[in-house]
């Protein structure tokens, strides 16, 4: 079962999408809330600090939380990887590693994996060019018990054709994308201007038996990639 904190994302984020939660709106007192769903403060602090992380909800200083946006959500079919499309198109991929790290996972991480919060994952933080053009600056997250016998080099520079190469069959993927600006540290990589507007994704890819293996948070330069929807 689920922690009680990401239920209660859960079924507040599903009651924002439909609008049962207007935008502009003031949602009660956290102490009302945690009432409300019988959970201690402290589990539904998690859970609004979730959707304000996820941009739905702002916190407003003295004033309280308040809902300020939804995202519309379309279903992009094909899983293909960043350096896949890149030679589609003719282009030469490259990749610049800016962390490798073994580490507990967050609490995103936690909940989009299905891992516990004592296992281990692979964090990465990459920035992937197109012609040497910096286009995307990302952070992975893979479970260590998928790649344990994988070399640090093969996991960075061709992720998806290693796990083919080890017997993994790579199935659906989901994917959210939301408009964001970007932050100093993010607009360095990318060779733009802080506060520059930038496509953000949330993308969870799974083996063909419903696993997931990987939890990506890429932030796109907006003229530099666009995504492109074709409904059979």
């Amino acid at each position: 079962m689920l922690p009680a904190y990401i239920q209660i994302h859960d079924r507040l984020r599903d009651e924002i999408d439909k609008g049962e939660w207007r935008i502009g709106s003031r949602l009660p007192s956290e102490r009302d809330l945690a009432d409300d769903f019988g959970v201690s403060r402290m589990t539904m602090r998690q859970a609004i600090g979730l959707l304000v992380d996820e941009g739905l909800l702002e916190r407003r200083r003295g004033s309280g939380t308040y809902v300020v946006g939804s995202q519309v959500r379309e279903t992009m079919r094909v899983t293909t990887s960043f350096t896949e499309i890149v030679k589609s198109q003719g282009r030469t991929p490259s990749s610049r590693l800016i962390s490798y790290e073994r580490v507990h996972p967050n609490e995103q991480e936690v909940k989009n994996l299905g891992i516990t919060a004592h296992s281990y994952i692979i964090r990465m933080e990459r920035v992937r060019y197109a012609d040497q053009m910096p286009v995307v600056f990302e952070v992975a997250a893979i479970p260590e018990k998928f790649i344990k016998n994988m070399d640090k080099e093969s996991i960075t520079s061709h992720f998806f054709q290693t796990l083919g190469d080890n017997g993994y069959q790579i199935g659906k993927s989901q994917q959210t994308i939301y408009a964001q600006l970007a932050s100093q540290q993010v607009a360095e990589y990318l060779e733009i201007q802080q506060g520059d507007a930038i496509l953000g994704l949330r993308q969870m890819t799974y083996f063909t038996d419903g696993q997931a293996f990987e939890f990506v948070k890429s932030q796109y330069v907006a003229d530099r990639f666009e995504f492109y929807l074709e409904n059979n």
